[in-house]
């Protein structure tokens, strides 16, 4: 086993650099295209997500140029959602991107450190305390003087040749998961171009017309006493306990969750197990998100479970809910709190013809399972990377000797 030298990440930092002001940077500066601005959404993972920006234009960026971040460097949140750290790849979609006013900027010395190194270092449990240690949960979560205080952590630095190994060799793992993911997204539109089709047919105007639960078994999820924390577990062998948040990181199918509740919880409060298969819908705060249970599970209280008998009721059930205009169950200005649960049961709901069912089915049910598949994949990924991540980090297991 190796022990790697510490080393302060200040010496081998050329750049470090906070956000914008909030009063730089204001809603009315955005412009439909030019310089990408991030927010927290592209800072959740390793690797700077690119499919959720604001711009400003070339002028706007100059004049926050020591905010500007560009490939090869690191931005950390600093303020909001604590333990966010990425690097911005070589193959980014743009050459530079003004941080926010809740994040800074850090640029390693490439002849010393690996930018991608040091990203994953602080995404281990070791990294993330050392992050987190100068941390004040009062008020709004942020680091006490973020840059100097990042500046002064030391951290273990190995050879820059087993750095890029290392390195390289987590973010084949991550490409995988990456690469898994964009063909789910693709998988998921063609079904959607599917469910299109199938609803512009001639068909569509005999199909039969009711509520949602004259078709299918609602239930609503439930709560215990969260000034009982007996009833809330944080170990995956409890019973999986299903958030809004988590719905909206899951994908199509919800294989785990962030927070569990015991056995007896579930029987004290008569809270409802939802059966795989079932398609959950959110109905509060955040509304409209939709996902599949990929095994039996239960929710909270702004959760809805469409149960079904006719297994050829999946696919069409989850782009249904998925396309919903939900601006139409109350006012715009109040729709995050304005549906209820008998708002769900009662939602208008169109049931195709037998034979426009099966059809549907039998075309999109592979694309679903697919999904599924690779979904299931990506999670086995996942542990391995965060299992494998402190002891390579550590020099516990020697890269050259692992396989993927």
């Amino acid at each position: 086993m190796n022990t790697w030298p510490t080393t302060k990440i200040g010496d081998v930092c050329t750049r470090i650099a906070m956000g914008p002001f909030g009063s730089n940077i204001k809603v009315e500066n955005f412009v439909q295209k030019g310089v990408p601005v991030l927010n927290g959404s592209n800072l959740v993972g390793y690797i700077l997500k690119e499919d959720n920006f604001n711009y400003v234009t070339e002028q706007k960026a100059e004049e926050l140029k020591n905010s500007v971040a560009y490939r090869g460097d690191i931005v950390v949140t600093h303020r909001g959602t604590l333990g966010q750290i990425v690097y911005i790849p070589s193959e980014s979609k743009y050459d530079k991107y003004v941080i926010s006013q809740s994040q800074f900027l850090l640029r390693v010395n490439p002849e010393k450190a690996d930018c991608r190194f040091v990203t994953y270092f602080f995404h281990s449990a070791y990294g993330q305390y050392l992050l987190l240690s100068n941390a004040s949960q009062v008020g709004v979560p942020a680091l006490a003087r973020p840059t100097s205080t990042f500046k002064s952590l030391e951290i273990p630095l190995p050879p820059l040749k087993i750095q890029k190994q290392i390195a390289e060799f987590m973010c084949l793992l991550d490409a995988k998961i990456q690469l898994n993911t964009k063909i789910n997204r693709n998988l998921e539109q063609q079904a959607q171009i599917e469910f299109d089709k199938l609803c512009s047919s001639e068909q569509s105007t005999t199909w039969i017309k009711g509520t949602a639960e004259h078709f299918f078994e609602i239930n609503i999820g439930k709560t215990p006493p969260r000034k009982e924390p007996q009833w809330f577990s944080s170990n995956s062998s409890d019973v999986t306990w299903v958030s809004i948040s988590d719905m909206g990181t899951c994908g199509m199918y919800v294989l785990d969750s962030s927070e569990y509740l015991t056995k007896e919880a579930v029987e004290k409060f008569n809270i409802k197990v939802v059966p795989a298969g079932s398609v959950l819908l959110s109905f509060k705060l955040t509304v409209g998100r939709v996902a599949i249970a990929d095994s039996s599970l239960t929710t909270n209280e702004a959760i809805a479970h469409f149960k079904y008998t006719n297994p050829a009721l999946r696919e069409f059930l989850f782009l249904y809910l998925k396309n919903y205009n939900y601006q139409t169950l109350g006012s715009t200005s109040s729709i995050a709190t304005a549906v209820n649960s008998k708002m769900i049961k009662a939602l208008p709901f169109t049931l195709p013809d037998k034979e426009s069912l099966e059809k549907f089915h039998n075309t999109c049910s592979s694309m679903f399972d697919e999904i599924r598949l690779l979904q299931h994949e990506n999670l086995r990924l996942a542990n391995l990377r965060d299992t494998l991540l402190p002891k390579l980090m550590s020099g516990e297991i020697d890269v050259s000797e692992v396989e993927v």
